[in-house]
């Protein structure tokens, strides 16, 4: 693969960011997340698009009680991979059981939650539109359960030592994040936004904290495919970029097999219940 590539939503993709995600994710919300679980045993959480089941390995285990979990995946065999992995005791030795559900978060319904006291997501919010998100509130408001839904990207980066280009790659990423598809615009960046609103509306409390990537000489492999993805999506949106884009790509990856190259990857974490 050439090095403006953008690779796939792939399980080994996702397996590259796990530790980085695990380390991000802001447990300031797990106190108050605990707060206003229902007394219901097992606990039925709903983690929507669930991919290699990365938040139910982490989260599972900060809560306490039996937990049902059912992971939300349009790809069968990451549903598959995910329920293979799932650990088995919560956070105070409880069982944990898990079962799949093959569908498009976009198709997502009220009745698809029935029974849930808690609904999960991780790094899907700015990979929605509006009605998407709108529809997620929707359905968490019917089912009068709290959400979860952690490492919505900000837009936000910060490069180590800085490039002169640092500004323009992020600014074209960006813009490609909010790109239309299927006639409706993606939220990129401004997905936490978006989804604070709908939960307001709707009656929920909205907490949100950051849950930034921090990557450095211990993370190369991830930081090598995530600069590449980067990269290819500015180019993608801006062409006349794809020339210095490919000498900018360059010198980062230099870097970081030199150890030179420190990325923060801005995230939120959001948390919407009701009293």
């Amino acid at each position: 693969m050439s090095t403006l590539d953008t690779p796939r939503h792939s399980a080994a993709w996702l397996g590259l960011r796990e530790d980085a995600d695990a380390a991000a994710r802001a447990t300031a919300l797990l106190d108050p997340l605990r707060d206003r679980l229902p007394d219901a045993s097992p606990l039925i959480v709903c983690d929507l698009g669930a991919g290699t089941g990365a938040m139910g390995r982490w989260l599972a285990r900060h809560l306490p009680g039996r937990q049902h979990w059912i992971l939300f995946d349009r790809d069968p065999v990451l549903l598959r991979r995910a329920a293979s992995t799932m650990v088995d005791t919560a956070a105070d030795g409880a069982p944990v059981t898990v079962a799949t559900r093959q569908i498009d978060i976009a198709d997502l319904a009220a009745d698809d939650l029935t029974g849930a006291g808690l609904v999960t997501a991780s790094a899907l919010l700015d990979l929605l539109t509006r009605d998407h998100v709108d529809r997620i509130a929707a359905a968490c408001a019917a089912a009068s359960c709290p959400a979860l839904l952690t490492l919505s990207v900000t837009g936000e980066v910060e490069l180590t030592p800085p490039d002169p280009l640092d500004v323009e790659v992020a600014a074209a990423f960006n813009s490609h994040q909010r790109r239309r598809t299927g006639g409706r615009r993606l939220l990129g960046p401004d997905a936490v936004d978006a989804a604070d609103r709908a939960f307001t509306r709707r009656g929920s409390t909205v907490l949100v904290r950051p849950s930034p990537w921090r990557l450095g000489p211990d993370q190369t492999a991830l930081m090598r495919q995530w600069l590449r993805s980067w990269v290819a999506a500015a180019c993608a949106q801006r062409p006349d970029l794809t020339g210095a884009a490919s000498a900018y790509l360059e010198r980062r990856l230099a870097a970081v097999d030199a150890g030179e190259l420190q990325v923060v990857v801005g995230h939120h974490d959001l948390l919407a219940y009701r009293e």
